[in-house]
């Protein structure tokens, strides 16, 4: 179902995302857009040190990256379109590393709405980001600032209401 507003969504709702592809390029130009060039990400000598045994990908690039798939949903799209803005992000766990060349999706749900006023609403979505073995990454709780649906004028033709 198409969500455009606050109220075509229901709690307990759920969506998968398409995959995504981790690649060397998102990891070297998220170092330098974000000047983090640990050497856990960037120094493959290094990284074969660590207990990893490779360069990872930045955990704020793997929740960027999860949180972004949500939005390639089409019409079942968690938020809806007319998600305003991020709110809020809580909650949020690295629990395994992404390598180079993982393909992530994100397992979302919606957890909680809470009415702003008449023209706003927070849709809270949590989401589990997994790679292509179905391990799980990361954890996180995406609050979205949504538009709601416009109150029909007062005797509208027909006396239909929005719904």
């Amino acid at each position: 179902m198409q969500k455009d507003f606050f109220e075509d969504c229901r709690i307990g709702e759920k969506a998968v995302s398409p995959g995504r592809t981790i690649t060397e390029t998102d990891v070297v130009f998220f170092a330098a857009f974000t000047g983090d060039w640990l050497p856990i990400h960037t120094n493959a000598e290094y990284a074969k040190q660590t207990p990893f045994g490779e360069r990872i990908a930045h955990g704020m690039l793997v929740l960027t990256v999860g949180s972004a798939l949500l939005l390639r949903l089409g019409d079942a799209a968690l938020p809806p379109k007319t998600t305003i803005a991020p709110y809020e992000v809580e909650r949020v766990r690295f629990v395994a590393p992404a390598k180079i060349g993982d393909t992530i999706h994100t397992e979302a749900e919606i957890v909680k709405m809470t009415e702003v006023d008449a023209a706003h609403g927070l849709v809270a979505i949590r989401g589990e980001i997994k790679n292509q073995r179905a391990e799980l990454l990361a954890v996180f709780t995406l609050k979205g600032l949504v538009g709601r649906r416009p109150a029909s004028p007062a005797g509208s033709a027909g006396g239909e209401s929005a719904s």
